[in-house]
């Protein structure tokens, strides 16, 4: 589960930052030109020179681990256990012996990198939405420094400080998307569900006045149930997997003590990193988050 020898070396840290940044090649990060050679080194690091734009770089160049006192192999622990753990920024500080705010930029700044998530839909797919109490958090001291819409209660939307979360559950590919939105309504679901294979996407939803226009689109076929009326499932038609996925999210946020919602979609697109590492052996894992950034 925790590849050890990565996190007590930092030559065999630097090794492997070397082996997935350039594992398509060498290229320079400024002109990405691929005319490069070995240039001596940098502490562990191999250095390079561009012939293309005389550019000089190292391994760590242009990276979210790059212009940092703190050894890499810190930075490698504490990604990997903040993504396979959830371990707050608080025990990181304790853990890795570096400061809660260098921990906190940092961490932030590798949360940035993630890409988000490209839903390719094979379906059937269930959709379904659950509210995040999420307000503003940590501002500027001229400000208040912490105002959530806590006492909100029901639907809610981005401004009102309670930003919906959509969870899509493709049956088809068994993959599960976790994406933030400013609100829910019909044109938010339509572009959810845009990217498909077929012409014609079963979607699985509940009674969510939101999902109705579906039902007269020749490119779906909408199925429900009204959780309301008591109906949860009906033969195939239910929306379970989402609602099971939705408890996943809220643990996720919930060592983290509020998040701002401005911040909401990082922390988000780290939770569906961490379900792609989650069956995955240590080294393996730990080298599936860093290509995710590098």
């Amino acid at each position: 589960m925790f590849p050890i020898k990565t996190f007590v070396s930092e030559r065999r840290a630097a090794n492997l930052l070397r082996q997935v940044r350039w594992r398509d090649g060498v290229y320079c990060p400024r002109c990405r030109a691929e005319s490069v050679i070995r240039y001596g080194g940098y502490r562990v690091f191999q250095r390079y020179q561009c012939k293309n734009c005389d550019r000089t770089f190292n391994d760590q160049t242009a990276t979210v681990f790059e212009h940092s006192a703190v050894a890499l192999k810190k930075w490698f622990l504490a990604v990997y256990t903040y993504i396979r753990f959830n371990t707050s920024f608080r025990q990181l500080d304790v853990e890795i012996d570096v400061s809660y705010k260098t921990i906190y930029r940092r961490i932030q700044r590798f949360l940035r990198a993630l890409d988000a998530p490209l839903p390719h839909l094979e379906g059937p797919v269930e959709i379904d939405e659950l509210y995040v109490k999420a307000g503003l958090k940590g501002r500027e001291r001229d400000q208040p420094s912490r105002s959530r819409g806590l006492s909100t209660r029901g639907r809610g939307t981005y401004e009102k400080d309670k930003p919906p979360v959509f969870i899509l559950a493709d049956r088809g590919t068994g993959e599960r998307y976790v994406i933030p939105a400013k609100a829910a309504d019909e044109s938010t679901i339509r572009l959810l569900l845009a990217d498909r294979h077929q012409e014609s996407l079963t979607v699985y939803t509940d009674g969510f006045r939101a999902y109705e226009p579906l039902e007269e689109d020749d490119e779906f076929t909408r199925e429900y149930v009204v959780h309301g009326d008591g109906e949860y499932v009906d033969g195939d038609v239910h929306v379970n997997t989402c609602e099971s996925h939705g408890s996943l999210v809220r643990s996720w946020l919930s060592p983290h003590r509020g998040i701002s919602k401005d911040k909401l979609t990082p922390y988000l697109r780290a939770f569906q990193l961490r379900r792609e590492v989650f069956r995955k052996p240590g080294k393996e894992a730990l080298e599936t988050i860093l290509e995710t950034v590098l």
